[in-house]
């Protein structure tokens, strides 16, 4: 059994890896898009605040994916259901979405694959749904699938306008100067949330999974010391590098989507678009919610294209990718059951 242990942990780290590279555009669309630095300088500046972030965030969003979604009792979760929600959200979220440029929740992909593969392992009493359903972590997941981006709107615009009537009287190169230095700390800002946010999901499952093997002797002498549910610090280091790793690796097609195809931007937009969504990443990590940190990012570059008017806003690309983010917990969800169901079929091959 540690072999396929050892080997979940390892793959639970290439989706943090992955993560990093396919969110990169988050953290940099905007500040290569208006040219505030060149691709690989961004990369750079975003994945130390990947990185830095361990030091400033705790662990409430990790608890919250790791002990509020699937029960951890009556041996609902196992290391093989925790591969198959791996796999099924790197398939949907890698494999298909980021080969074709469009912006994925990783985090929600990942949400999808737990609930997918539980609920095939088993069925409804798998999940944490009651006794009151609006009140369970899933229902603040799902609910904050629209309120994250719409916060985002809302707060991308109205930063947007207060910077505008602030500058109004200000000489626009000396306007344009100053806030191709302030993107440089808003894009900091939200990388640091980037961080944060979602690499506390793949700290959640790793601890998931050895807390459901923490009977098994090598794992109790070495990786997980605890009879309750925390997170290893050196799981916490883990993800926060492969994160940063992943960040630097970068996810080019996506960029271009974020940084220029939704709305023109200038050093200004950045500012206001950028640190609406850190202000959002912020309130949420604190609040243990596992939220996407694309679509709080687009939710505010589409803000901040709006203080020019609604034809500023290719709302058609917009369109598209929001129908992503409704599609991407049910299609994620059905992949990883299906690849439980094989994992299952496979288990007397699979490493011991």
């Amino acid at each position: 059994m540690i072999g396929i242990i050892i080997i979940t942990i390892l793959v639970a780290f290439i989706f943090d890896f992955v993560n990093g590279m396919n969110d990169a555009a988050n953290s940099i669309a905007t500040i290569v898009s208006t040219k505030i630095l060149s691709p690989s300088n961004a990369v750079i500046w975003a994945a130390f605040f990947n990185f830095v972030a361990l030091f400033i965030y705790g662990t409430h969003v990790a608890k919250t994916l790791g002990s509020g979604i699937v029960r951890l009792e009556n041996d609902f979760v196992n290391v093989y259901m925790i591969l198959a929600a791996l796999l099924g959200a790197i398939i949907w979220a890698y494999f298909f979405c980021a080969r074709f440029g469009i912006p994925v929740s990783s985090s929600h992909s990942l949400i999808g694959g737990l609930i997918g593969a539980a609920l095939v392992k088993g069925g409804y009493a798998a999940l944490i749904l009651g006794p009151n359903f609006f009140e369970t972590k899933i229902f603040i997941i799902f609910l904050f699938i629209f309120i994250a981006p719409i916060i985002g709107m809302i707060g991308g615009y109205f930063i947007m306008v207060l910077t505008m009537w602030i500058c109004r009287k200000r000489n626009p190169s000396k306007v344009d100067r100053f806030f191709r230095v302030g993107q440089l700390v808003s894009s900091a800002a939200f990388s640091l949330g980037h961080g944060g946010n979602d690499a506390q999901k793949t700290m959640g499952i790793i601890a998931m999974l050895l807390y459901s093997s923490r009977n098994e002797p090598l794992i109790r002498d070495y990786l997980y010391q605890f009879d309750d549910f925390r997170v290893p610090l050196w799981v916490i280091f883990g993800a926060h590098f492969m994160i940063a790793m992943g960040t630097l690796a970068g996810g080019w097609k996506i960029v271009k989507t974020m940084g220029s195809k939704i709305t023109h931007l200038k050093p200004v937009g950045g500012f206001s678009a950028e640190t609406a969504g850190a202000a959002t990443l912020y309130w949420a990590t604190m609040a243990g919610i596992p939220v996407s940190t694309t679509q709080t990012i687009a939710g505010s570059i589409m803000g901040v294209g709006t203080t020019r008017g609604l034809s500023a806003v290719k709302w058609g690309l917009a369109g598209n990718i929001i129908a992503t983010w409704l599609l991407t917990i049910p299609c994620s969800a059905i992949l990883s059951a299906i690849v439980y169901f094989i994992i299952t079929l496979l288990q007397p091959y699979l490493p011991a």
